[in-house]
């Protein structure tokens, strides 16, 4: 069976910890970036297959790193925001993110979404 990997970008880094050993515990290899830049060069690096993606990062936002992932992955990105106005969550939908949870977040249903994800993208895709 193949192992997943996940990055995760947050700049909490308790939350970046906490969601590494949820992930880990559930099969996947787990990537850390602290912000968008960073998300962006290890994107780059690795062969990820899903991202949480926090938006409120320094030096580049998680909604300024979903356009940039989106010029050339349609890989899913699922939003682990603070933020939970109806408006934030339309924006991080329409821009390209492909779920939206908010903080505080049930780490059980985060697995659940992040498996859900991962399900429909790699294994319900025509070949």
């Amino acid at each position: 069976m193949r192992k997943y990997n996940i990055l995760v970008a947050e700049d909490d880094k308790a939350i970046r910890e906490s969601l590494g050993i949820y992930l880990k515990n559930g099969g996947y290899e787990v990537f850390y970036a602290e912000d968008g830049v960073q998300c962006i060069e290890v994107f780059e690096k690795e062969d990820i297959d899903l991202v949480i993606m926090d938006l409120m990062m320094p030096r580049m936002d998680g909604n300024q790193a979903i356009m940039k992932l989106r010029e050339y992955s349609y890989v899913p990105i699922i939003i682990l925001s603070a933020k939970s106005e109806d408006y934030d969550k339309v924006v991080g939908l329409d821009i390209g993110a492909d779920d939206y949870i908010t903080k505080p977040f049930n780490p059980f249903e985060l697995m659940a979404r992040v498996n859900s994800n991962i399900r429909r993208f790699y294994n319900y895709k025509p070949n």
